[in-house]
C-alpha cells in the first residue's frame, strides 16, 4: 500500500546561517525557563538541518562520505550547541546561559550560496523524540570520552552531537545510508575510514531514531564497522526506543541487535522522572496542576466519547501523537505533542489563528513541543446535523478560512499524478486488478487539472468524531493542526481535497456537496471544479483504504476488528463511487 511519504523542503544554506545568528542573539536576551530552553533546542535542530544539508551536497558530489573542512566546522558547531543544551538541561532550565564566541564565529564558514534539500526529522516532528533523552542515555552508558560517535543522517546529525557532548567526546561524524529501504549500505572514503578506525581500542556509538521496519540504517553502519575489523562488543547503539528490529530486518541484523549494547531513555522517563519535566513546564503556562497528567495517547482519548466500545472509531497508532489532559482549578487542558523547534512554532501560530476565528478551542501556548489548548467537553455532532444547512455553511466558511488565512506549509504535497498512482496501486492491492483498471479509466487524464490547483494547509481529517457542537459559531473542529504536514504522502493539497474528504466522511448527498462547493467557492473567490472533486474523492477513498489496511500488522488484537470494519467501509464506498461514475 502507498501510504507514507518523506517530508522534505529546500533551504538556502546562507539564509539558514543568517537565521541561526539572529536566533542566537535573541537567545541571550531571553529570561530563564522552558521557553528559552525550547528556543535553544530549536537552534540545535536548525543547525543540524544546515549541517545535514551541506554534508549531503558533498556526499552527492563524491558518492561517499569523506573528511572536509566544512564538515569538521559543522561538527564543532553542533557539539558547542549540544553542550549548551546539556548545560541548560542540567541547570533545570534556569541560570545564566552565555553563547560561546566560537559558535557565532563558525557560522560564516558555513554560509555557502547553495540550496539544500532538508529532510524533516520525523522523530522531532511526529514521535516525541527529544535530544535531551539521548544525552541522558549517553551519560548512563558508561562509555568513555574516546568513543567515536557516528550519527546517521538526517536526524542523527543533531542527536549524535548530544551523545558526543554528554560523553565529552570529539565532534561526531555523520554518514548517509543509501540503497533500497530495507537493504541500506554506506560508502566511506579512505581518509574518513582511516580517521574512524585510527584508535584500535575506541568504542563506537551509532546514533539514529528508530529502528523501523528493517533497522537497515543502523545495520549498514555496524556491517561496515565489522567488515573493517571492529568487534561487535565495541559497537553501541543509541536508538529511539527499546523494541527490536521490524519484520523486514535480516536474520543476521536481528541476532546482532538482540545481543548488542543499546542505550535508550524512554521519552516518558525524560518527561516525568525529571523535576524539570513536562508538568513543571505546564505550571509556567497554565498554573498549578490539581493532579498527575492523564494520558489519552494511542486512542485512549476515545473514552471521552462514551462507554460503548463498539461505537469507538478505529485508531492508527502510527499516526497518534502523545497527548494528555491537564487539570487545573478552573479548567481542563489538552496537552498534545506538536513538534520541536520551528515545527511546533508554526503549529502554535496556526492554532491561534483558528482559535481567534472561533473555529477551534482556545490556545494557552506551546511547552517545548507540546501545544496546550482548552479541553472542550462539548457534545459530538450528531450524524443528522452534518447534512443540515447550518453545518454545511459553517464547514464551508472553515475551509475557505484555511485557504485564505493560514500560512502556506513549508513542505510540499503529492502531485495530482502521484495521488492517482497511489489510488491505482492501493485499489489493485485491496480490490484486484479489474477494480484498479476501472479506477484508472475513471480518473483518466487527471493531470489536465494540475495547473488549476492551489496547494494550501488543508485539514485533511474531516471525520465525524472530529466535530463538537459548541462554541460561538455553533461548532468546533478538533485536531486541526497536523495533517497537511503528517508523515504520509498526501501533504498539502488544493482545498478541493477537503471537499472530497467532507463528502466521503460526512455522507453528503450530491446536492449537499454542491452547496458546500458553492460556499467554499464564494469564500475563496474561485470556483471549485466538481469534476476535480470527483477525481479526488476516488483518490481519497483509495488512500484511506490503504491507510487502514496497512495499520493492521502493528495493531493490538482488540483494535483489529475496528480496523477491518473501517477498511471495509472505504472499500464499499470506493466500489460504489466507481459504479456511480460509470452509470
Amino acid at each position: 500500500m502507498l501510504v507514507f511519504g518523506d517530508v522534505t523542503r529546500l533551504e538556502r544554506a546562507d539564509a539558514l546561517c543568517v537565521d541561526l545568528a539572529a536566533q542566537l542573539r535573541d537567545l541571550e536576551h531571553q529570561p530563564p525557563g522552558v521557553e528559552r530552553h525550547a528556543a535553544l533546542v530549536g537552534i540545535l535542530l536548525k543547525a543540524g538541518e544546515l549541517v545535514q544539508g551541506l554534508s549531503d551536497v558533498e556526499f552527492e558530489k563524491m558518492s561517499a562520505d569523506d573528511i572536509s573542512a566544512r564538515r569538521d566546522i559543522g561538527s564543532l558547531l553542533l557539539l558547542d550547541l549540544a553542550r549548551l543544551v546539556l548545560r541548560s538541561w542540567h541547570q533545570g532550565l534556569s541560570g545564566p546561559l552565555a553563547v560561546p564566541a566560537r559558535v557565532t564565529a563558525l557560522l560564516p564558514d558555513l554560509r555557502a550560496p547553495c540550496s539544500l534539500c532538508v529532510k524533516e526529522a520525523e522523530g522531532y516532528s511526529f514521535y516525541g523524540l527529544y535530544p535531551e533523552a539521548y544525552a541522558e542515555a549517553a551519560m548512563r552508558s558508561g562509555l568513555a570520552a574516546n568513543t567515536s560517535v557516528i550519527g546517521i543522517r538526517s536526524i542523527g546529525t543533531s542527536l549524535s552531537a548530544m551523545v558526543a557532548a554528554a560523553l565529552g567526546a570529539a565532534g561526531p561524524v555523520t554518514l548517509r545510508p543509501t540503497g533500497p529501504p530495507f537493504q541500506r549500505h554506506i560508502a566511506v572514503a579512505p581518509r574518513l575510514s582511516h580517521r574512524l578506525l585510527s584508535d584500535p581500542r575506541a568504542r563506537f556509538a551509532i546514533v539514529d531514531e528508530g529502528p523501523g521496519l528493517s533497522g537497515s540504517s543502523f545495520g549498514s553502519v555496524a556491517d561496515w564497522l565489522e567488515d573493517h575489523g571492529v568487534g561487535d562488543r565495541r559497537i553501541h547503539f543509541f536508538p529511539g526506543h527499546k523494541g527490536g528490529l521490524g519484520p523486514e530486518s535480516s536474520s543476521c541484523h536481528r541476532e546482532r541487535w538482540a545481543a548488542s549494547h543499546r542505550h535508550v531513555l524512554d521519552v516518558d522517563d525524560l518527561l516525568f522522572e525529571s523535576r524539570h519535566g513536562l508538568e513543571s513546564w505546564l505550571r509556567e503556562l497554565i498554573g498549578p496542576l490539581e493532579g498527575p497528567l492523564e494520558d489519552i495517547s494511542a486512542g485512549a482519548w476515545r473514552k471521552t466519547l462514551g462507554d460503548d466500545l463498539h461505537a469507538w472509531p478505529a485508531v492508527d497508532r502510527r499516526f497518534e501523537r502523545r497527548k494528555f489532559l491537564a487539570h487545573t482549578t478552573n479548567d481542563t487542558w489538552l496537552v498534545k505533542f506538536a513538534g520541536l523547534g520551528d515545527v511546533g512554532q508554526r503549529k502554535l501560530l496556526k492554532a491561534r489563528l483558528l482559535a481567534e476565528a472561533g473555529f477551534t478551542p482556545p490556545v494557552a501556548g506551546l511547552c517545548h513541543g507540546f501545544i496546550v489548548e482548552k479541553w472542550v467537553a462539548g457534545r459530538p455532532v450528531a450524524p443528522s446535523e452534518f447534512r443540515q444547512t447550518k453545518f454545511i455553511e459553517h464547514l464551508g466558511r472553515y475551509l475557505a478560512f484555511r485557504e485564505r488565512r493560514l500560512p502556506l506549509p513549508s513542505t510540499s504535497g503529492a502531485s495530482l499524478s502521484k495521488l492517482c498512482e497511489m489510488a491505482t496501486v492501493n485499489t489493485e492491492e485491496a480490490l484486484g486488478k479489474a477494480a484498479a483498471l476501472r479506477l484508472k479509466e475513471l480518473i483518466g487524464n487527471a493531470e489536465r487539472y494540475e495547473r488549476f490547483l492551489r496547494p494550501v494547509d488543508t485539514d485533511s481529517r474531516l471525520h465525524r468524531w472530529e466535530w463538537l457542537a459548541d462554541g460561538e459559531r455553533g461548532f468546533l473542529k478538533t485536531d486541526a493542526l497536523d495533517h497537511s504536514a503528517a508523515h504520509d504522502l498526501i501533504g498539502r493539497q488544493d482545498i478541493a481535497w477537503d471537499l472530497a474528504g467532507a463528502s466521503v466522511e460526512l455522507g453528503l448527498s450530491t446536492q449537499q456537496s454542491a452547496h458546500l462547493r458553492a460556499v467554499v467557492s464564494e469564500g475563496c473567490s474561485r470556483a471549485m471544479n466538481a469534476d476535480l472533486v470527483a477525481i479526488l474523492e476516488l483518490c481519497y477513498l483509495a488512500f484511506q483504504l490503504g491507510l487502514w489496511i496497512s495499520a493492521k500488522p502493528a495493531a493490538a488484537a482488540e483494535e483489529v476488528p475496528r480496523l477491518e470494519a473501517t477498511a471495509s467501509r472505504y472499500a464499499k464506498l470506493l466500489l460504489r463511487r466507481m459504479e456511480d461514475e460509470r452509470a
